[in-house]
Order: C-alpha cells, then structure tokens, then sequence
C-alpha cells in the first residue's frame, strides 16, 4: 500500500500542470483504497518543480507508521460497546498526546510532535537586549555619575535550555548559560575608584576627548521557569522559523555567579585612540539572583530578568538592582 501510496502522489505531480492548464482549481484530490484519499494544494504553480525534489517516500513512510500506531482496530469486535467508545474518545490528553503534523522549514519536511508528559527537549537559547539598574525603583537620572545609556549597555547571554513537559498546556524550562553585563555611563569620562571603604563613581579631567566609559561583568548562570504554552508544542518556535504557536507566559527563578569584571575607557589624545582597562571585582556581588519574565507569540519571545539583590556589596556602593530585558533568539 505505502508504494502505491507514493506513486499516486508521484503520478499526481506529473499530470498537475496539464490540469492547471484546463481548470482553475489548484487542489487534487487523489482517491485510495475503499475510504482513503489524498487532497494536495498547491499554492504556487512555480513549487512543483521544488516538490519534484522530495522525498515523499520517506515521508509517506513516517505518516503510515504514526497512522498505524494511532488507528489499530479492535481484535474483538464484539466486545466493543458504547462505553468503551466513549472511554476511547475521552482519553487523558495529557498522557495520550502524540499528534503529530508535518511542517514545511527552509525547504525541507520536519515533523513536530506535542508530545507526553515528562518528556524534554534541548535547546540552545540566545538572549540578547539592554541593562539597566533601579535605584528605590526608579531609573537613576543624568545627573547621577552611574547613570547609564540603555543604547550601548549591552546584554548578551547564551543558554543551554531543557524544556520538560508537565501538562497539556504546562512545561517547565530549566537551563545553564554564561550572560555578559554592560553598563555604558551617560558620562563617557566616569571612572570608578576603589578604596577600602567601597567602590566611588568620579570624573576624570584629563584634557583628552572622551569616547566611552563602561563597566562590565560575566557570570555563569541557572534559572527554573515554569511556563504556560498555550500552543502545547514541545519546541518554541524561532525567530527565523517563520511561524509559531499560541501565547506563552513564564516567570521563575534564575541564580548566577561572578566569573569577570572590569572597566574600560576609552578616550582620543593627539589623535591617537587609548583605552584603559581595570580588571577588578570592584565590590560588585559575586552572586545575583532574581525573577525572569518570559513573553512569546508565535515566533517572538522577550524576556526581563530582575535581580532581587543589589548590583555592589553590602554599604560598598550605591544600592542599584539590575534589569535587563529584550528578545529571545
């Protein structure tokens, strides 16, 4: 059956353009066996000499083998009664749903599944977005020396994420990465001072033409974010997939540690460019933790991670919580 199944599919690609020329109609319907029937669509008569390209018999094998796991029938057919029909019907999806659809992805056929509870998936995530810090819950303004442009204060976070299957609509995301701070000043020639009694933001006066100032910090990080996707698939869509599912909303916790730290500026003296450089740890909390947000529909996700503690020490330096927020990739 499957290769007949393939060569009706074939013999309709190759009589499709001689139809196309005699009817308007761009779907085929192709009957098989006593009840079955294939209907292909074309939406571009331009596709066919792609789809000649195909393997359609790989994919008419993997269709006929969901087909059959899915529609056995019953060995005892006289035993089969109302109530078991019903009880058929009413399956528990959460334990029972394996539908599965064939999507077309960059010129070629991938199959998704929504999958059963417990199951994971890999994935690799990149965050990438804008820092900022809040000070009593307000962004500091231009005439503090930390006060920051959000163009230039860059963040940057690559993640290995494990997304586990819960419920029909409920995972959870759990995952490890390495995320890189940048705090671009307003002030391009704020520099940081360290002593014994804390870190201090100053002004350097040298008579050079100032390009930039930054501070900037990496650490390796965890996070836990139980998310509702209302879609039910068990890969997020991409950015660059074209397409997507349903709303999806998370928020859970995310932990992470201080591996770098240091300063830049970057100024211009007798026409030369110079850049300084400090690798310190500058008072600056060698543990962060905090909340993230996640947000998505269709094939777009942003995300706002909050950290709960403060960006310096303990009475080391001023008391600012750090934000970030921006697209998932």
């Amino acid at each position: 059956m499957r290769t007949k199944f393939a060569s009706l599919l074939f013999l309709t690609l190759a009589v499709y353009p001689v139809l196309a020329q005699q009817e308007t109609a761009d779907t085929v319907i192709v009957p098989l066996a006593e009840s079955s029937k294939i209907i292909f669509t074309v939406g571009n008569p331009e596709d066919l000499e792609t789809l000649r390209h195909y393997n359609f018999q790989g994919l008419f094998e993997d269709i006929l083998d969901r087909l059959e796991e899915t529609a056995k029938p019953s060995q005892d057919s006289s035993s089969y009664n109302q109530e078991e029909a019903d009880a058929g019907e009413i399956k528990d999806s959460d334990q029972q749903e394996d539908d599965a659809h064939i999507d077309h992805d960059g010129g070629k056929w991938v199959s998704s599944r929504k999958g059963k509870v417990g199951e994971t998936w890999q994935s690799y995530n990149i965050d990438l977005g804008t820092n900022n810090y809040l000070l009593d819950d307000q962004f500091p303004t231009g005439t503090a020396l930390y006060a920051v442009r959000p163009w230039g204060s860059w963040y940057v976070a690559g993640n290995s994420v494990q997304r586990t299957k819960l419920g029909r609509n409920f995972f959870v995301e759990w995952g490890l990465g390495v995320s890189w701070y940048t705090f671009k000043f307003q002030e391009d020639n704020t520099v940081l001072i360290k002593d014994e009694s804390g870190v201090h933001f100053s002004t350097d006066t040298r008579n050079v033409d100032y390009i930039k100032s930054k501070l900037s910090a990496t650490f390796i990080n965890a996070s836990l974010v139980p998310v509702l996707d209302f879609g039910g698939h068990s890969r997020k869509p991409r950015v660059w997939d074209g397409h997507g599912g349903g709303f999806r909303f998370g928020i859970g916790p995310y932990v992470g540690y201080r591996i770098a730290s240091k300063t830049k500026l970057v100024y211009e003296e007798d026409g030369e460019r110079e850049k300084e450089k400090d690798r310190d740890n500058f008072y600056l909390n060698n543990l962060r933790y905090g909340f993230r947000v996640q947000i998505g529909v269709r094939s777009t996700d942003l995300f706002i991670n909050y950290d709960m503690n403060d960006l310096f020490a303990t009475d080391k330096g001023p008391k600012l919580n750090a934000v970030s927020f921006g697209l998932i990739l």
